[in-house]
């Protein structure tokens, strides 16, 4: 199968004392070819950010086949990671990141990968985050920054950084619900066996410690409700669906996903609209009854307030999308 020339480039850059969890969560996402998503998949280079072959954490070596040559020609720099926050990173990979944004390149950082951004001004003046446990030290040590210390990652267009490790993830489908829209961002959750959308806003350090028997419970009560979006649902309705006290499931949604269940019932609903928008030319009003929220108008407050554009914005921005869905037959 052969890469189409005219896909966006991603280089995933490390460096010597990477994490490996991170460095693969970018390889995974990104660098499988995908002929079965009918759209212009990303070019993917590996490269590294420092000479020769790079020593892992866990002391794994690793040679990568680009150098950062490569990123001058990137549309998208994927900064997994880094060794030691208060370590300087290299001067030829901070003028290499410098050059790129400074040519509209997209840069983006996994947890401590923020580091990297912040050591090349790139952050100066903006707001940014990283794995909890760093916030405080990338406020101290880069004042300049508007640091958001508990959500799972911040876009601010041409920059976006995440949280902790996994959050990567959700950040990366993020990018591919931007530049190829919801559905086949779905698809490629479907496929990596993860979550199609978790809220930028939502919280990096909900509680998980649920107790036994209350997590079946849960995922029994979020699948029955993703089946049953045009339903209309209530607190009391969800709670003797599940079988639990209104105060029981309130609270253990909360520990479970950082929302209430109405909550998260809203941007269930959002997602699949967005889905419908993209795949479908049916009128608003078609699309709001089958994501299940009551009036065209709660529609459009709750998809503007997730999405940032009422539904018709953003179905004229994903004209594309509907196409290609004609095009391979979906």
């Amino acid at each position: 199968m052969s890469i189409d020339p005219t896909a966006p480039t991603v280089a995933i850059v490390a460096c010597h004392g990477q994490g490996l969890f991170e460095f693969g969560c970018a390889v995974g996402l990104f660098a499988p070819i995908r002929p079965e998503l009918g759209v212009a998949w990303y070019r993917t280079q590996l490269c590294a950010g420092e000479p020769g072959a790079l020593r892992m954490l866990g002391s794994a070596q690793v040679q990568l086949p680009c150098t950062l040559d490569v990123v001058d020609d990137a549309d998208i720099i994927v900064i997994p990671g880094w060794r030691e926050p208060s370590e300087r990173p290299p001067q030829a990979l901070l003028d290499a990141l410098i050059r790129a944004h400074a040519r509209g390149a997209r840069i983006t950082s996994i947890c401590s990968g923020a580091f990297v951004l912040a050591w090349a001004g790139l952050l100066d003046g903006r707001q940014a985050t990283t794995h909890w446990r760093l916030t405080e030290a990338l406020a101290r040590d880069f004042p300049r920054i508007h640091v958001r210390e508990d959500v799972l990652y911040v876009d601010t267009g041409d920059i976006i950084t995440s949280a902790g490790s996994a959050t990567g993830m959700d950040m990366m489908l993020h990018m591919v619900r931007k530049d190829y829209g919801a559905r086949v961002a779905n698809l490629v959750a479907e496929r990596l066996v993860l979550a199609p959308w978790r809220d930028a806003e939502r919280s990096q350090r909900v509680s998980r410690a649920i107790p036994n028997g209350e997590p079946t419970r849960l995922a029994r009560l979020m699948e029955w409700m993703r089946h049953n979006l045009r339903e209309t649902h209530s607190l009391a309705s969800l709670a003797e669906q599940a079988a639990l006290s209104q105060r029981t499931l309130q609270r253990q949604f909360l520990e479970a996903t950082g929302l209430s269940p109405i909550d998260w019932l809203i941007r269930e609903r959002v997602a699949y609209a967005r889905e419908l928008l993209e795949t479908t030319d049916r009128p608003l009003q078609w699309v709001a009854e089958q994501a299940g929220f009551g009036s065209q108008e709660s529609f459009r407050r709750h998809f503007r307030g997730l999405v940032d554009a009422s539904p018709t914005e953003y179905r004229n921005q994903h004209r594309g999308a509907l196409s290609a869905d004609r095009l391979v037959g979906c």
